[in-house]
């Protein structure tokens, strides 16, 4: 689709300025360390079931209430970071989600390879054309599959193959952007 400013994009990525930066400066880009993708893994999974919109409006207010996603600072948290939390009209207070937050982070300090090794190990090699609409772009994949049931054999909740893939698009793990996508352009550029 083409965007207000002339230029083509994926269709969802045009929806509202809030998805155009999105999909301009984040989505599909590839992003390693371990708390950018600790935060990444969890607004996923808080996501689950509402508009990844609702999730990134929420971002800013994620960000203060997390401590930035700082996985060491989150693993500690207690019975009193869990209350706050829920209080915090600024997210989305979730118990399972908050409680998921708190133990995956824990889980993440037992990775001895790190988090960002370990969900990098799943990216698939790239594929050999660009999908043309979102109707080639699965929902789950073999290599999702197999990160989400790594991620869960290690502790982690909250990530299914679907959320997995979700992760893998938006951290550049895969790169979903259509045919055509100005941001395509932009990096064989």
């Amino acid at each position: 689709m083409i965007g207000a400013d002339g230029l083509p994009r994926c269709g969802w990525g045009t929806s509202t300025p809030d998805y155009v930066a999105y999909h301009d400066t984040e989505w599909g880009r590839p992003l390693h360390g371990d708390d950018a993708l600790y935060e990444r893994l969890t607004l996923e999974a808080f996501q689950s079931g509402l508009s990844w919109l609702t999730i990134l409006r929420k971002r800013p207010a994620f960000r203060l209430a997390f401590d930035e996603f700082r996985i060491g600072t989150v693993a500690g948290y207690g019975d009193a970071d869990i209350a706050r939390l829920l209080a915090d009209a600024g997210i989305v207070r979730n118990r399972a989600k908050i409680e998921a937050a708190i133990l995956n982070a824990r889980a993440a300090l037992e990775l001895p390879e790190g988090l960002s090794a370990l969900l990098w190990s799943f990216a698939p090699p790239p594929r050999p054309a660009r999908p043309t609409s979102f109707a080639e772009v699965p929902a789950l994949t073999a290599e999702s599959t197999a990160l989400a049931k790594a991620l869960k054999k290690r502790g982690f909740r909250f990530v299914g193959p679907t959320t997995a893939y979700a992760l893998m698009q938006a951290t550049g793990m895969v790169d979903d952007h259509l045919a055509g996508c100005h941001v395509v352009a932009a990096r064989a550029a």
